[in-house]
């Protein structure tokens, strides 16, 4: 298999940056471009099931992303795309559209577990792979002052569930069972075993 010095990242995403680094993955950022919706992609279709959207929203992301590359004119190499959200239940919470919407999420998220879905793909030429982390959050009771606080804050805009687990609101984590990378939007097991698998390089092997 060839050896690749550095992976394309599709994300927007800084969190996802700044994981990539901490497992010393070289990256060049590939982003939208002025005309693309990425948000688009993400809208629920009727009676998706959180961990089927997560799959495919992934996979869409990491699609339009090759067609982005193919236009470039860039050196080829691998891409990486990936997609978080929130469940409870078959219940979708995605990214809040407005302060209220924010609200009402994390009032559902107080004193009780969700799951946090993410999605990671890499793709190089004709191969693609997509793999999913399930992790389990619960969350403390929040008041409604606590729940002020944190909206007013402006924290919950662009993030599903309407929360960040590195933010303020992790005083408020009680539990966690899975992968604290995964729930901050890039499992970084999953990353590293499809990084090593199309070549790429990682600062430890599996």
């Amino acid at each position: 298999m060839a050896a690749h010095r550095f992976v394309y990242l599709a994300s927007q995403s800084p969190r996802r940056r700044q994981l990539l680094q901490q497992i010393g993955v070289r990256f060049e950022l590939l982003l939208p471009d002025a005309g693309e919706d990425i948000e688009a992609l993400e809208a629920v279709l009727p009676g998706e099931l959180p961990e089927a959207y997560v799959r495919r929203v992934t996979r869409a992301k990491l699609a339009a992303a090759r067609r982005r590359l193919a236009r470039s004119g860039l050196p080829a190499a691998p891409v990486l795309a990936a997609d978080t959200t929130v469940a409870i239940g078959r219940a979708i919470l995605g990214k809040p559209a407005d302060a209220r919407e924010a609200r009402a999420m994390l009032e559902r998220l107080s004193a009780r577990t969700h799951r946090v879905i993410s999605g990671v793909a890499v793709a190089d030429g004709a191969r693609s792979q997509v793999m999913l982390n399930v992790s389990r959050v619960r969350v403390a009771r929040l008041s409604a002052a606590t729940v002020a606080a944190y909206v007013a804050g402006g924290e919950p805009f662009g993030k599903a569930g309407a929360y960040a687990i590195q933010g303020a609101l992790a005083a408020f984590i009680e539990h966690i069972e899975g992968s604290h990378s995964g729930i901050m939007g890039l499992p970084l097991f999953e990353t590293a075993r499809l990084l090593q698998r199309f070549g790429v390089a990682t600062a430890l092997r599996h």
